[in-house]
């Protein structure tokens, strides 16, 4: 039995040297999306959000609201000499906001007239929008804080007793798993298991599907001596060596080389990637068993793919989602591998908070038993199009 398996791995390995285009697909794009996403979000939150200021007022208030703007991470000013210019500005997506700052705000604010300030903002870019958004709020914020101070200081109130009446409330932040606001904290740490899944599930299913198209899976059950298992056990440790090689640089690159932040022991994150691989390796193959023709079997596995990334809820709690979709999340395995990730990256809990995330896991390889049958049945019939 040994010996045939060996066999079977160096057949594997003659497949891979016949097909690279599977190492492409799972090495090739796998550093791709690590290297993408670790440099786009490599300042954690985009800086300088172009914000476009028309300044109709040209006072020392106007003035120090736009240097306010570019004193801070996030904001640049773009001045423009019209509303009409910065408004065909933002709609080219040159400037993600406008500030509209009238004439005679500096008189107005003298005399207690309460002048109004202008924002116009492009959501059609959300995040840009959103910070410009975040970004002149805050400034104004600060602006008017800073005018109600100066009224109180010459009112006679003590610096304490203006600070009472400008704050009543004082907010102490706690951002709990991402103190930095670091957009690369939040997105990577899923995004990038989430794509790798997805390679897992179609490099696998294309493995076992290149079999039926090129009529080749005849000859690998004789040479496993007729045991869909041995064969299929052949093809998992090759592909699982090179799956668990990646996620190991996954996992390493994340928490060991660009220092993501880590409550738990980063061994028990690759504990969790390993479980992930399986769980993934156990959809791929029940998908090409209930699907036994590659073309239809890619087109679930990604679908099914896709649907794990939004329904994971990393960017909804799933709590939030409707009640139907709930129930569904439970069989994506990124679902569990998000949850095992909460209790150990964010929380630091260890085994007590995320071994029940790993059964589950475990349970997907339970998925394709019952349909080995079928894949046997197809491999061995060939009876399935390939066209």
């Amino acid at each position: 039995m040994s010996c045939r398996i060996i066999d079977l791995v160096r057949r594997e390995l003659a497949v891979l040297r016949k097909h690279p285009i599977i190492l492409a697909g799972t090495f090739g794009v796998v550093l791709f999306c690590c290297v993408f996403f670790l440099t786009f979000f490599n300042k954690g939150l985009p800086e300088k959000v172009p914000i476009g200021i028309v300044d109709m007022d040209q006072s020392y208030m106007s003035r120090e609201i736009v240097r306010q703007i570019d004193a801070t991470r996030i904001g640049q000013s773009v001045h423009y000499d019209s509303f009409e210019e910065a408004h065909l500005a933002m709609g080219r997506g040159e400037v993600c906001g406008i500030c509209l700052l009238p004439s005679g705000l500096y008189s107005g604010v003298n005399a207690n007239r309460r002048p109004t300030v202008s924002y116009y903002l492009n959501t059609l870019y959300y995040v840009g929008g959103s910070l410009a958004y975040k970004e002149l709020v805050q400034v104004m914020n600060v602006v008017g804080g800073g005018v109600q101070r100066k009224i109180l200081y010459a009112k006679g109130f003590t610096e304490k007793a203006a600070m009472d009446m400008i704050q009543p409330v004082a907010i102490d932040t706690h951002q709990i798993g991402n103190a930095y606001t670091n957009y690369g904290y939040y997105i990577t740490n899923v995004m990038l298991p989430g794509l790798f899944g997805m390679v897992i599930i179609i490099a696998l299913i294309y493995a076992l599907g290149i079999e039926l198209k090129n009529r080749k899976s005849r000859e690998l059950l004789d040479m496993a001596g007729g045991s869909i298992t041995r064969a299929l056990a052949g093809k998992l440790i090759v592909m699982t060596v090179i799956f668990c090689t990646l996620g190991i640089i996954i996992v390493e690159l994340l928490y060991r080389w660009m220092h993501f932040p880590i409550a738990g022991s980063i061994w028990n994150m690759h504990l969790g990637m390993f479980l992930f691989i399986l769980a993934s390796e156990a959809i791929a193959i029940f998908l090409i068993g209930c699907l036994p023709i590659p073309r239809l079997a890619l087109s679930v596995g990604a679908l099914y793919s896709v649907l794990g990334l939004t329904l994971s809820g990393f960017t909804l709690p799933l709590e939030a989602m409707p009640v139907w979709f709930q129930g569904p999340a439970q069989i994506f395995p990124l679902r569990h591998y998000f949850m095992f990730y909460t209790q150990e990256v964010i929380f630091g809990t260890g085994f007590a908070g995320w071994y029940k995330f790993a059964i589950y896991m475990l349970l997907f390889l339970l998925a394709p038993l019952p349909l080995l049958p079928r894949l046997k049945k197809a491999y061995k019939n060939q009876n399935f199009p390939i066209d």
